[in-house]
């Protein structure tokens, strides 16, 4: 039921905004007969694209999309070659119809991009999370932006509550001593927490925060959040959270600090070195939002100082991150690649998303209106 309250209240604010209002006259949204060329963009699966069969969210797996869209007389081109003038899909920018993205290997649709795409429509991205888009400059072409919301929310959710614990344990040096033969309980116990009575904020509540929460109450921590609005009072009653409207006075409370924000101007690199300083000293941060949204040496110095005494994400800036990314090297740290939000469960829910949303453009139907990112020239609440 509450889940329900939450999509309600979620395409209201669609339809109060006036997102809803269709514009044929300024849309590329509906597609005209004939073949289309479609082109997706992910990752390699290599070696691991045949250990199962519901993989498909990597090159090999394209998405599930090939055998049906084939048949329909389309041509799908799948690739992971996406950067610099002669890789793969610039070939293919001047006539595609369509294009497929993910934020897990992201394709970085730029201006430049977008005007050199004569033909361009439709940007989909296979998950949640369009700013790899320059998203003015598709609404300024009348392009539609969309992406399949909810679709891996849960998995993110989940995969915060594990970082959580990895850092409040001290989880990673214990489970490298196993692997160098040690055995020593001192160099792992000295700043091993419980989660219990501890204060956790999430800065931003969408569907992931709100989820977060859900999970997070059984460890009876005391629960703050920062949004543009407040959640549905009655989940608000139900996790025991508490609202906090200023950003920077909910910071200085908190033991744990989860982002949960969207990429936006506003919210870029809003984590500065003066930003983390007002925080706890021994804060630990977890944030599988957006890389960008942390100022990237001031998340390295304040680790290094201790400040921040563990930071844990799966989001860098830019992706897939350079060797020499700093965030590899710092201590205390538990990144991964981006992973959160791409589990076979989710790759299911999100490669069914994408099929239906095409599925409907071809038919020159309307989407699920939370789906949309730039619809009719306008951007979605959250990116404004």
């Amino acid at each position: 039921m509450a889940m329900k309250r939450v999509a309600s209240s979620a395409i209201n604010a669609f339809a109060s905004s006036g997102f809803l209002r269709s514009s044929s006259r300024f849309s590329r949204h509906y597609a005209s007969s004939g073949s289309k060329k479609i082109v997706g963009v992910f990752y390699k699966g290599n070696e691991y694209a045949s250990m199962n069969p519901n993989f498909l969210g990597c090159v090999e797996g394209g998405c599930g999309l090939r055998e049906w869209l084939e048949s329909k007389g389309h041509q799908y081109i799948v690739t992971d070659d996406k950067e610099g003038p002669d890789c793969e899909l610039e070939k293919h920018i001047p006539d595609l119809h369509v294009l497929i993205s993910t934020p897990f290997h992201p394709a970085y649709v730029t201006a430049e991009r977008i005007k050199k795409a004569k033909n361009l429509q439709l940007l989909l991205t296979a998950g949640v999370g369009s700013d790899h888009i320059d998203l003015k400059a598709a609404a300024a072409a009348g392009l539609t932006v969309a992406e399949v919301t909810g679709s891996n929310v849960v998995s993110v959710a989940e995969d915060e509550l594990m970082r959580i614990l990895i850092l409040v344990r001290n989880f990673l040096p214990g489970h490298h001593q196993v692997i160098s033969g040690e055995w020593n309980v001192a160099g792992v116990a000295y700043r091993a927490y419980d989660l219990e009575g501890k204060t956790v904020g999430t800065v931003g509540c969408g569907r992931i925060g709100k989820l977060l929460l859900q999970r997070l109450k059984p460890f009876n921590c005391n629960l703050l959040y920062h949004d543009r609005v407040k959640m549905d009072p009655q989940l608000e009653k139900e996790t025991g959270a508490k609202f906090e409207e200023d950003l920077d006075t909910m910071l200085p409370k908190c033991d744990i600090v989860v982002v949960n924000t969207p990429l936006t101007e506003k919210t870029r690199g809003m984590f500065d070195k003066d930003r983390i300083a007002k925080m706890k000293k021994g804060v630990l941060i977890v944030n599988n939002a957006r890389g960008a949204i942390m100022d990237t040496q001031a998340v390295v110095d304040a680790c290094s100082s201790g400040h921040i005494a563990g930071y844990s994400g799966d989001v860098w800036n830019p992706q897939p991150a350079p060797k020499d990314h700093p965030w590899r090297y710092m201590p205390n740290q538990a990144m991964t690649p981006h992973v959160s939000g791409t589990t076979i469960d989710a790759q299911l829910r999100y490669a069914a998303g994408v099929k239906d949303m095409l599925d409907r453009y071809f038919k020159g139907e309307d989407f699920p209106v939370q789906n949309y990112i730039v619809k009719a020239g306008e951007l979605a609440p959250q990116y404004r």
